[in-house]
């Protein structure tokens, strides 16, 4: 039996060949894995203004336009109409009703086809064929989570057991806090970037100077990785309860990444979502979503000033791009130290190369 491309002892190990940024055959056969995986969709508070929510961010990871409503209960459909296959919501709406703009195909909001114009002759019609499909959708204190279940169960038990005590059920979507990047750069660099604070002190000033670099700890699970960020003194930090793992200790943030790119950062003033969505061997998108637990937070620690962060990050990430392109560079070296997330993610990347 052969060796695994990563080798599983950090110690021993060579980092990703460049091959997997910049190879469009690496990129496909990842991208096609992917599909199997699961992904963030919305929060609840969401719902507040709209009750048709289209997931346009992660219909190129699942080859699936979807789209999320709420009556009774929240549902995730597909967004395909069935009569020739129009897109049949284009935005977020508040609506009683799904309406093909195209040949006014509609649909309840459990996606069951309520009428259509001009089809009294068509023989068999309807049938359950007519009805938009539906698809899995699990919560976890106010996500929705979509998609496959690779990964899906060890997720929310980390998630139940890290941070049960946290009501992100109560968080407000902050539309303010949106953003969307593309990037010249591939998906997985960014990735990489993201799963070590060994380039903080370097990259991140500000960010730096409000965390503890020696209290600046990584912990691994199945499909995902956690790095805790410890405040300085008089910094703001999470003050978590005696059932927690972090008690006494001065939580600036919680950095929870899932395979293969979405981000859930916990800061005192609420959750940052960020997820990171592949557009080709060397184009990314990033998108940013915020919800707001306590505004007075706002501005303040180690999740003050996002958008500096991401363009420090950013410039790097492009910089990493044009280099791993390079003909003399194939793969490093992991410090088993500050690395190990991204050995991780590697090894995750690469199970069945």
């Amino acid at each position: 039996m052969s060796e695994p491309l990563i080798h599983p002892d950090i110690a021993k190990a060579h980092t990703l060949p460049s091959r997997f940024y910049t190879e469009k055959e690496s990129f496909h056969n990842l991208l096609d894995e992917m599909r199997d995986c699961w992904y963030f969709a919305a929060h609840s508070s969401q719902f507040a203004e709209h009750n048709v929510i289209p997931l346009i961010d992660i219909e190129e990871m699942l080859g699936e336009a979807l789209i999320l409503t709420k009556s009774d209960k929240i549902r995730c459909l597909s967004n395909v109409c069935t009569h020739r296959g129009m897109l049949v919501a284009t935005e977020s709406s508040n609506s009683n009703t799904l309406q093909c703009k195209y040949h006014g195909r509609t649909f309840g909001m459990d996606g069951c086809m309520k009428n259509m114009p001009e089809f009294q002759d068509v023989e068999g019609f309807p049938s359950a064929s007519d009805d938009l499909p539906r698809f899995p959708v699990t919560e976890w204190k106010g996500l929705q989570l979509v998609g496959g279940d690779r990964y899906l169960k060890e997720a929310i038990t980390e998630l139940e057991s890290r941070l049960e005590w946290l009501d992100v059920d109560s968080y407000n979507h902050d539309k303010s806090r949106f953003r969307s990047y593309e990037i010249e750069a591939n998906w997985a660099l960014y990735v990489d970037n993201y799963l070590e604070g060994f380039h903080i002190p370097f990259v991140h000033g500000d960010l730096h100077g409000v965390l503890d670099s020696n209290e600046y700890r990584t912990e691994l699970f199945e499909g995902g990785v956690l790095q805790i960020g410890i405040a300085k003194e008089g910094e703001p930090h999470f003050e978590p309860p005696a059932t927690s793992s972090e008690y006494g200790e001065k939580v600036a943030a919680y950095y929870y990444w899932f395979y293969p790119g979405l981000m859930l950062n916990f800061y005192p003033w609420g959750l940052s979502v960020n997820q990171v969505i592949p557009l080709s061997v060397d184009r990314t998108r990033i998108v940013y979503h915020g919800y707001v637990g306590n505004p007075e937070m706002l501005g303040k620690g180690a999740g003050g000033d996002l958008d500096k962060v991401e363009m420090e990050d950013q410039e790097i990430v492009e910089g990493t791009q044009r280099g791993v392109s390079s003909k003399s560079y194939d793969r490093g070296r992991y410090s088993p130290k500050m690395e190990r997330g991204v050995h991780h993610f590697h090894r995750i990347m690469t199970h069945n190369q």
